[in-house]
């Protein structure tokens, strides 16, 4: 009888593929959630790591042009009151509530310089929102996933007992495949998970960087027009 089991047990493919589909329909089911969650987890990573490379070389192509001595009213009438880049939107929006608090005869409107900044600090947040969009996802993937995992490890080894008592035989070449089976999802589940958690702090760590350095220069910008409305 042994020898049989073993037998069997050697003629077992022990494969992904074999183990996938030796997996009852719960367990495929939870197999196939985490394979989607890890395509969903990396579309979004790559997105925002091409978008965080753009939003920088952008603020840096434009932080040249804005010190570079350019007086800042062509400087806006050559971006636009709606730029592509993202600090030049900033700009855009400081320029416009600038351009918007002046009268009639020339004079200034009280309170323009904290209507500028708020003007700034409206498109920064909504810079921000944009950049940081995706993110949570990225969080609960990495979160859930294990989870995920591992109720699909608990409903394949529960099986695999089942299996266990029907044959009557608990010898490891019975045991074997309905456990490697259900550690599969588990494995799935890391798979999905810890590139979600890196990327996530890493993400969330660049993206404040970026966010930090519009509100650095728009708090520069704000500081420039406040000079000429001193003079």
């Amino acid at each position: 009888m042994e020898a049989e089991t073993l037998a069997l047990a050697q003629e077992m493919d022990f494969s992904l593929w074999g183990l996938y589909a030796r997996a009852t329909i719960i367990v495929k089911m939870v197999m196939w959630i985490l394979v989607i969650a890890s395509f969903w987890a990396w579309s979004i990573i790559i997105q925002k790591i091409l978008l965080y490379r753009k939003a920088r070389a952008d603020a840096a192509a434009f932080d040249r042009r804005f010190w570079s001595g350019e007086p800042l009213d062509e400087l806006f009438d050559e971006i636009g009151p709606d730029p592509s880049g993202r600090s030049e939107r900033i700009f855009a929006a400081g320029m416009m509530e600038w351009r918007r608090s002046h009268r009639n005869d020339g004079g200034l409107i009280a309170g323009a310089t904290a209507r500028i900044d708020r003007s700034m600090d409206v498109a920064i947040t909504k810079e921000s929102e944009e950049l940081q969009s995706g993110l949570q996802i990225l969080a609960t993937i990495g979160s859930t996933t294990p989870f995920i995992g591992l109720f699909g490890t608990v409903w394949g080894i529960m099986n695999a007992f089942i299996e266990i008592a029907e044959q009557q035989n608990t010898s490891l070449a019975v045991v074997a495949p309905g456990i490697a089976e259900a550690l599969l999802a588990t494995g799935l589940g890391l798979l999905a998970a810890i590139p979600a958690v890196i990327f996530y702090n890493k993400l969330s760590s660049d993206s404040d960087r970026i966010v930090s350095n519009y509100e650095a220069f728009a708090d520069e910008f704000a500081t420039i027009l406040s000079r000429q409305l001193d003079s």
